[in-house]
């Protein structure tokens, strides 16, 4: 699939803010509708050393997020975009860089969104952004079978935008920025500013400054202490409330007189 040309206003955004951006966007392919850019993300970090590059469409047609569930990715109205980074490279270490990648994403797409708009949109672990209870962005970061000494990973993210009709089963439950602010969002500034962010934040990551991240992921997820949720585990419903994320970003759980660390699965909120 061959890319489309950059939209001038996407172009002139990404312009202005290079000198922000780091080893981000220099390369950055742009697609009117695509199936899902991870997936073209993906493909492009198998076949060549491209950290950095983003992909970009105003339509998804298999937009996907955590454990298989798809994204509402209407055109124009969203902003989806993938990134290849390789966490690997930090200066500590690389175990605890995966693990706290999607972590730092967040942490920059909430700053993002609050410095561009004024919104203060916090963080439900691991990979929500929220206002209030409803759903605003999602983060999906995949690691990317290539060379062991790159371990690339494609981080994608999707920001809901311009005002919309959602499907029933997500009335209640989405929201979007022109929605909740009543005003026009310009995507391409948006863009420009959550990538700004995420390289700040993927600098961190680099450098090994994981407790900076954790410390900012922890100031904007209230209630990843003292919200309670339950889960499947061992053949049965579990019920706990929610103690924080350990130095690893794993969730942590207190059920009774034990705590749970929740690394993966699917959580109930209630």
């Amino acid at each position: 699939m061959n890319p489309d040309a950059l939209p001038a206003e996407f172009v002139e955004a990404l312009e202005r803010a290079r000198p922000q951006l780091g080893r981000l966007a220099s390369n950055v392919l742009f697609f009117t509708t695509v199936g899902s850019t991870n997936d073209v993300a993906a493909g492009l970090a198998t076949a060549q050393d491209c950290e950095g590059s983003v992909v970009l469409a105003d339509a998804q047609t298999a937009g996907r997020g955590r454990r298989g569930h798809s994204w509402f990715s209407p055109e124009t109205s969203g902003l989806y975009v993938s990134v290849v980074l390789t966490p690997s490279r930090t200066r500590g270490s690389r175990d605890r860089a995966f693990s706290l990648l999607t972590l730092a994403a967040g942490v920059a797409l909430s700053e993002a969104v609050r410095q561009f708009t004024g919104l203060a949109a916090h963080i439900k672990w691991p990979n929500d952004l929220l206002v209030e209870r409803r759903k605003l962005a999602g983060i999906l970061a995949e690691a990317v079978d290539g060379r062991p000494e790159t371990r690339n990973v494609v981080l994608g993210y999707g920001i809901n935008v311009g005002r919309m009709s959602y499907p029933r089963e997500l009335e209640s439950r989405a929201t979007s920025l022109e929605n909740e602010l009543g005003r026009p969002i310009d995507r391409a500034d948006l863009l420009a500013a959550t990538l700004v962010a995420l390289s700040r934040r993927y600098d961190d990551l680099l450098a090994g400054r994981f407790d900076a991240i954790l410390d900012a992921w922890r100031l904007r997820a209230p209630s990843s202490s003292g919200a309670r949720v339950e889960w499947d585990a061992h053949g049965g419903r579990v019920a706990g409330v929610t103690a924080g994320v350990d130095d690893q970003g794993a969730l942590l759980v207190r059920t009774g007189d034990r705590i749970e660390r929740i690394v993966a699965g699917e959580l109930t909120w209630l």
